[in-house]
């Protein structure tokens, strides 16, 4: 009796090249993903008056309690970055309705959070 004896290659190149290149690609994606989070970090770590600009002085100097109506009707003609580029303060806070804000911190807070959205 003969028997056919069938070899299967231990290392199948088609099936290791799928995994290389998705095993690449993991990798890859990482990256990117550390790379936004990276930026993320740092556009967070800048300082408010960076952020903020001359908007940061006037929030400073500002009496609170204030409501967001009074913020827009005394600076709302303030430029701020935003993700898609510059606005006016004005422009930032029109999603929202009218808020009490007790200190220069507490408006701060409320515009970087509009603004980072």
């Amino acid at each position: 009796m003969d028997h056919l004896v069938e070899t299967v290659p231990e290392n199948n190149p088609g099936r290791d090249e799928n995994g290389d290149e998705e095993n690449g690609r993991q990798p890859e994606r990482k990256q990117e993903e550390e790379r936004d989070r990276a930026h993320e970090d740092r556009a967070m770590t800048d300082g408010p008056d960076e952020r903020l600009g001359d908007l940061d002085d006037a929030l400073e100097n500002q009496d609170y309690p204030t409501t967001t109506d009074e913020l827009v009707a005394a600076y709302g003609d303030y430029e701020v970055e935003a993700q898609g580029g510059t606005k006016s303060l004005e422009k930032v806070l029109a999603p929202t309705d009218n808020q009490t804000y007790d200190s220069a911190d507490d408006a701060r807070s409320r515009i970087l959070g509009l603004i980072h959205r």
